[in-house]
């Protein structure tokens, strides 16, 4: 069965954006090290999945972009799990209207790499206390921004799996659900 990993950026204090949704802090630390990990990363999932907000974002960008992201975030598959969106036009991705549990068991049990999900505070909280993530990959900023969006809304223990510095002082950590 495929794994669900939750990618996320955040600050130091715990942070996925600034309360108005602005990302602008975390890409100071972004260089070639962190870039390439970042697209290995991408490359290593079989489906992508999003909340509406994340895929309305990505869509306007991705598919003009000529970043070292883009070749991954347009080649693979994108589910994108909402109640309201009628229809994507980002080539690739489709949508999933259903509960969002279900959504997610029938995306592990088709056969293939683990599953990425992106996506902001609202739809990292959700996948969260429905317990349906196996693996959090923080990426951590080395920067503080004092209030914003956090990633958990609820009590989580997790268990360190894997860690890793970059030069620009960004730590990458894998966490998996401490009771798992």
């Amino acid at each position: 069965m495929r794994k669900v990993i939750l990618k996320m950026h955040v600050s130091l204090d715990g942070f996925v954006a600034r309360p108005d949704g602005d990302l602008d802090w975390f890409r100071v630390a972004f260089d070639d090290e962190l870039t390439a990990w970042e697209v290995e990363g991408l490359w290593q999932a079989g489906v992508h999945i999003m909340g509406r907000v994340t895929y309305h974002d990505m869509a306007a960008y991705w598919p003009s972009s000529t970043e070292p992201f883009a070749p991954p975030m347009n080649e693979l598959p994108k589910v994108v799990i909402s109640t309201t969106l009628k229809e994507t036009d980002w080539e690739g991705s489709r949508v999933a209207r259903g509960d969002l549990a279900e959504e997610i068991s029938r995306l592990r049990e088709k056969p293939g790499k683990d599953i990425l999900a992106h996506g902001g505070a609202s739809f990292a909280q959700s996948l969260s206390r429905l317990r349906l993530i196996d693996e959090y990959v923080l990426v951590v900023h080395p920067v503080a921004i004092g209030e914003g969006l956090p990633l958990f809304a609820d009590e989580i223990e997790l268990r360190l799996l894997n860690a890793k510095t970059f030069d620009s002082g960004v730590l990458a950590l894998t966490y998996a659900r401490a009771t798992d």
